[in-house]
């Protein structure tokens, strides 16, 4: 078995895959495995969608990203003529999902954690899609015509430590949208230093450069210290469960030298 497992994300919007998980990303690309990405609003050919391009090539992404067309809950333009995310039929969207796990056959399935790190509905949404495409794939009578089952066998929640939240919040605005509790430590599966990924990070959250330019909260964090940037990018912390007997681990961060 690949010391690296073959990893499908989840994610709601373009530059969530960048911001959240692109260490992750990065790193799991850099060690062969293969790296796949649904991102759920936002359709082919917007420019968000060509910012997407750049920004997963950036991680070294194994393939283009599949979008699933939904428009942006707060952005209608964003998919013109689409449903937003949350309106759409919830069976229709696992169909979807599900038949990309059953072709993709990932190892591991990584998506933000039940409250979306920070609430947003579309993120929320994309974790209730991706827990139960995870097991619909799974179940040989479910859809047959999607594909043979496929069993993923741990998923990830990506998540803020409290710890972070706490040494972050003294350089954010009150209306950041940073300002959660953070999850408690004994809640925190993995954490994982990936400083030696920043690089390709931060050069695929820049290649977002519409949200860069319109995010209050995207603006804050490239305006953080150089020292609490590192914290917030450079570590990244997840929730684990797992779907089968032992599940898979995620690679040991490498070694990095302060």
């Amino acid at each position: 078995m690949s010391a690296a497992p073959n990893a499908l994300f989840i994610h709601a919007h373009p530059d969530d895959e960048s911001l959240w998980t692109g260490g992750l990303i990065a790193d799991l690309a850099a060690r062969g495995a293969h790296t796949s990405l649904i991102t759920c609003t936002w359709a082919e050919g917007t420019h968000r969608h060509r910012e997407l391009l750049d920004a997963t090539a950036a991680l070294g992404m194994s393939e283009p990203p599949i979008m699933l067309g939904y428009a942006d809950r707060f952005v209608p333009e964003s998919a013109p003529g689409a449903p937003p995310l949350i309106d759409v039929p919830f069976d229709d969207a696992v169909r979807l999902i599900v038949e990309n796990i059953r072709r993709l056959k990932p190892d591991v399935i990584v998506t933000y954690n039940a409250y979306g790190i920070y609430g947003h509905p579309d993120h929320m949404h994309a974790h209730r899609l991706a827990v139960i495409a995870a097991d619909a794939a799974a179940i040989g009578s479910y859809a047959p015509e999607l594909g043979e089952p496929w069993q993923t066998r741990s998923l990830y929640f990506a998540t803020l430590p409290k710890a972070t939240v706490e040494a972050l919040r003294p350089h954010l605005g009150a209306d950041s949208k940073i300002q959660v509790a953070g999850t408690a430590p004994d809640l925190v599966d993995v954490l994982l230093d990936l400083r030696y990924r920043l690089g390709d990070k931060i050069r695929a959250i820049t290649s977002h450069k519409t949200e860069l330019a319109r995010s209050a909260s995207m603006q804050q964090f490239a305006a953080l210290p150089r020292d609490m940037q590192r914290l917030f990018l450079g570590w990244e912390a997840y929730r684990r469960r797992d779907l089968v007997p032992g599940g898979r681990d995620l690679p040991a961060p490498l070694e990095l030298a302060d």
